[in-house]
């Protein structure tokens, strides 16, 4: 959902042209306060603010500041930018955070998978040291080899991702 936050006329204008270009459901406030009720109530993928609101309002606009979440702010002076540049901005706001995104979660992919590893190798240690002591009850020495061997297969399965 995009968020446009402007004092102009043509808000409602350009909430239809943003929804009807990008396929996403747009939503105008008029005022920063406005803005910050709807940041409160609703998670968007990207909130175009009006350049001037920022400049005449600058404590109420770090206020909306602080409430964007994950939406990536997009500033645009509405005096002098039209529709279709409007639409081009948040279009080229919508493929970066998309990117963002993915390059995040491929981040994170790997930092997990990374520390799995990591126990992995400690439990399949661990389940070795079990299997080679001399006393070791059959019944557990069994428990140990079945924990070894899941131990080894969730490695493999990690290691072909």
């Amino acid at each position: 959902m995009i968020l446009i936050i402007t004092s102009s006329a043509r808000g409602q204008e350009c909430a239809d042209a943003l929804s009807t270009a990008t396929g996403e459901p747009a939503e105008w406030a008029h005022d920063l306060q406005q803005a910050a009720t709807c940041l409160r109530e609703h998670t968007y993928s990207v909130t175009v603010i009006d350049q001037f609101l920022v400049d005449s309002e600058p404590e109420e606009s770090d206020h909306v500041a602080e409430h964007l979440g994950t939406a990536f702010p997009v500033y645009v002076n509405f005096g002098i930018a039209g529709v279709p540049r409007l639409v081009r901005e948040v279009r080229l706001a919508l493929h970066r955070r998309d990117r963002e995104q993915a390059s995040a979660r491929r981040s994170i992919e790997q930092q997990m998978r990374s520390n799995l590893c990591e126990t992995l190798t400690a439990m399949l240690l661990s389940c070795e040291l079990a299997i080679s002591e001399p006393e070791m009850p059959l019944p557990a020495l069994e428990r140990v080899r079945a924990i070894n061997d899941l131990a080894r297969d969730l490695r493999a399965r990690l290691e072909l991702r």
